[in-house]
């Protein structure tokens, strides 16, 4: 079978916009028109239209018909940045405020601005440096050239605060060719946001960011990630990441070598029920709140396994892939006091939290390998 995520979500979205009628909105969300869920958001691709159209560049049309589509792509960064609608500059400027009819300076708070819109992006401290669209991006450019792939897609989302790229890496990754033959498409995509709020991040996923969902999409489901904060060695920093992703085809080869073992090596469910005890171990003296909620997560774990199993086969495979999409999509997180869930949720895989986890999940299924 072949997981391209891209293909599925974009004819699941474009189908229910044309059974829906939907209409884009000017906050980006698309309502229906017809049937009983008529005024019903289906959907929001939060592309950034404040210079009058969409700011996206993508080689294959998404399922919102927006943006500048270039069938066969371009491999050129400053062609592809303008059709992006990213091409600008971002300013850092004093923050101030009116009191009493007096315009007064903030101090050490700063705004971050377009050059070309003037419009504010956000509020940050006084170490905070921009990093440019094209400087944070050209790394990309290298490997380009060197894997003669081209730009898969590139653009602006809510209002330019937050802007992002891709590039197809040069092969396929395939898992178990001989079994269940799961063939991975993977990507590169760079995300940089100019508010403040999140740090330059390099994902590889299989997904190709479009939207807000896709660029949501492709940190959730990122195989490994790589991100800087916005300071004035962030260019430094940048320059390694070339080097690190670089190494993305050989680590692929490698993880797809480790994955098809595993899925040829069956791991039943009293099996996969140790392993959770292992990863989550309960105390003795554990309180009746703490063995509830050990018991809610092992129960939630078991289905999720059943399901992952029932698809792809009894194997460790299945179970490495239920303890992962447990830990990034399902398991509990406390946002801070302004913070949503989902917010925490993407926080916590932006840093990693779960690493550790997830780590010796798969040491410990790899000592079980039959292949």
């Amino acid at each position: 079978m072949s997981t391209d995520v891209n293909e599925r979500f974009y004819a699941e979205r474009s189908a229910r916009i044309a059974e829906t009628g939907a209409v884009r909105r000017d906050d980006g969300t698309y309502a229906a028109t017809v049937g009983y869920d008529t005024g019903e958001v289906i959907g929001k691709d939060g592309l950034d239209t404040s210079t009058g159209t969409a700011a996206l560049y993508t080689t294959t049309p998404a399922w919102h018909g927006l943006g500048n589509v270039i069938p066969g792509g371009i491999t050129e960064i400053d062609t592809v940045l303008g059709l992006a609608g990213i091409d600008f500059q971002v300013e850092r400027v004093p923050a101030c405020y009116e009191w009493r009819g007096e315009l007064r300076r903030d101090e050490g708070k700063f705004h971050t601005v377009r050059d070309d819109t003037g419009a504010a992006l956000g509020v940050v401290g006084a170490q905070y440096a921009p990093i440019q669209n094209r400087s944070g991006f050209e790394f990309l450019q290298e490997l380009v050239n060197e894997f003669g792939v081209v730009w898969e897609s590139a653009g602006a989302l809510r209002s330019g605060r937050k802007v992002f790229v891709s590039i197809r890496l040069p092969r396929t990754i395939t898992v178990d060719a001989e079994g269940i033959n799961d063939e991975i498409t993977p990507f590169i995509a760079v995300i940089n946001s100019h508010d403040g709020r999140s740090p330059f991040t390099a994902v590889v996923t299989p997904w190709r960011p479009v939207c807000g969902n896709t660029e949501r999409f492709a940190v959730r489901d990122a195989y490994t990630r790589w991100t800087v904060r916005h300071t004035k060695s962030a260019s430094d920093r940048i320059k390694e990441a070339r080097r690190t992703l670089n190494l993305s085809v050989a680590y692929f080869e490698q993880w797809a070598a480790e994955e098809t073992a595993l899925a040829r090596t069956e791991f039943a469910i009293d099996e996969f029920d140790r392993l959770v005890g292992e990863l989550w171990p309960r105390k003795d003296d554990a309180s009746e709140r703490t063995v509830r909620a050990d018991e809610r997560r092992r129960d939630t774990l078991a289905d999720m396994f059943t399901i992952e199993a029932q698809q792809i086969g009894r194997t460790a495979y299945a179970a490495e892939r239920a303890l992962t999409d447990y830990l990034d999509h399902v398991a509990p997180r406390r946002p801070g006091k302004t913070m949503t869930q989902e917010i925490a949720r993407a926080t916590a895989l932006l840093e990693g939290t779960d690493d550790d986890t997830k780590s010796k999940a798969h040491e410990r299924l790899m000592r079980l390998r039959t292949v």
